[in-house]
């Protein structure tokens, strides 16, 4: 398999003869990592099962984990879910990567679609899947929205959708991704949505809607062909637990457990055990929430840049963004990630993504520190 170097690996290529600044302290803006420390109430959980580490754990996860993501998909979304609608995973990654090799496994020539650019991970799937790839090409005039005419989708198994999206913070709306699970069910593939970012919000009013609505809304209440993908890493600041799930179309997923008892990604006891106590509470969720939006806000003020709505990325138009990475590094020892790392076909030139993840004095130093630099 001939997998494409990872966007960090070709940013350490483009910056290793680079000499920094150093009169700024480094600033690393690449990485959707948020740098807070997970919430006291999870690592007193997590240090409080470790004699569970004697257990094999179950692929399938345990039942009160089971339940408290399906706590979470009703409270959230008001969508009710039954156990056999819903698998935990160990994160997304590992999903994203194996659930397209699963699902296009018995496809003659497979044909998968996901946004561009994207998290790279999609791509790898298809790699390994053999698979025939249609990017969803976001560009600025098209808002970063997803379409693919009819004549694509009817070439289609498995779609992928990222929403709210990563690197652009778009969004859509229920009613947009409505549409999509009409299509999907109207050609018949395979629709799913990686909604990793759906708690990073900054009003109520704007929170991000799930694919699991959007489908209840286009009248398909069994989420036939339909999937959602989330995880607990941005939303508890606890990338470390390694808890996500995947949930909606149930004979979809009845399939896929057979599949995953034998790829040995069942995650350790006294992970799942923290993952529960995280997933069944939702205060300390909101602080995260401040602390971004107090991020954007000085964003807005030192910027001038448009808040997103939701995820913690600036996806800002520059000139040349390999010269504006590099420049920047050796001026202001800031790095930021090439959108053109991020894409394919073109899509992502002229961008980089900015990750504001820090706390609010750090972040307010890099942003003034960023805008001496676009100033010149």
């Amino acid at each position: 398999m001939n997998f494409e170097k990872y966007p960090f690996e070709k940013l350490n290529e483009l910056l290793e003869n680079i000499e920094p600044n150093k009169d700024f302290e480094a600033s690393v803006l690449t990485i959707g990592e948020p740098k807070f420390e997970t919430p006291d109430f999870i690592q007193r959980q997590l240090a409080s099962t470790t004699s569970l580490l004697q257990k094999y754990p179950a692929s399938a996860g345990l039942p009160e984990l089971k339940e408290a993501m399906i706590n979470f998909v009703v409270n959230r979304f008001n969508v009710p879910l039954n156990m056999n609608q819903i698998i935990p995973t160990f994160g997304t990654r590992e999903v994203l990567f194996n659930f397209p090799q699963f699902a296009l496994f018995d496809k003659k020539d497979p044909v998968i679609a996901f946004t561009n650019p994207f998290y790279q991970i999609y791509e790898g799937a298809a790699i390994a899947s053999r698979a025939e790839v249609i990017h969803i090409n976001l560009t600025k005039e098209n808002n970063f929205k997803a379409f693919l005419s009819d004549e694509e989708l009817k070439k289609c198994d498995l779609v992928i959708l990222n929403y709210p999206n990563n690197p652009t913070s778009a969004e859509m709306t229920k009613e947009e991704l409505a549409v999509w699970v009409k299509k999907a069910l109207e050609f018949d593939f395979i629709l799913v949505n990686d909604e990793c970012y759906s708690e990073i919000y900054f009003d109520e009013k704007d929170r991000p809607s799930s694919l699991l609505e959007a489908s209840i809304q286009a009248g398909n209440e069994k989420f036939k062909n339909i999937l959602v993908m989330n995880s607990i890493s941005k939303r508890s600041s606890a990338p470390g637990l390694r808890s996500g799930f995947i949930a909606g179309d149930e004979e979809i997923l009845k399939e896929y457990m057979k599949y995953r008892t034998y790829i040995g990604c069942a995650s350790p006891l006294p992970l799942q055990k923290a993952a529960t106590v995280a997933w069944n509470e939702s205060t300390h969720v909101e602080k995260f929430r401040k602390t971004y939006k107090r991020n954007f806000e000085l964003a807005k003020e030192i910027l001038g840049i448009n808040p997103p709505k939701a995820t913690f990325y600036i996806w800002l138009e520059v000139d040349d963004e390999l010269e504006f990475t590099k420049k920047l590094y050796k001026e202001k020892n800031i790095k930021v990630l090439p959108g053109s790392f991020l894409g394919r076909e073109g899509m992502g030139k002229g961008y980089v993504r900015i990750a504001l993840v820090e706390n609010e004095k750090k972040t307010q130093e890099v942003l003034k520190r960023l805008k001496g630099f676009l100033d010149g």
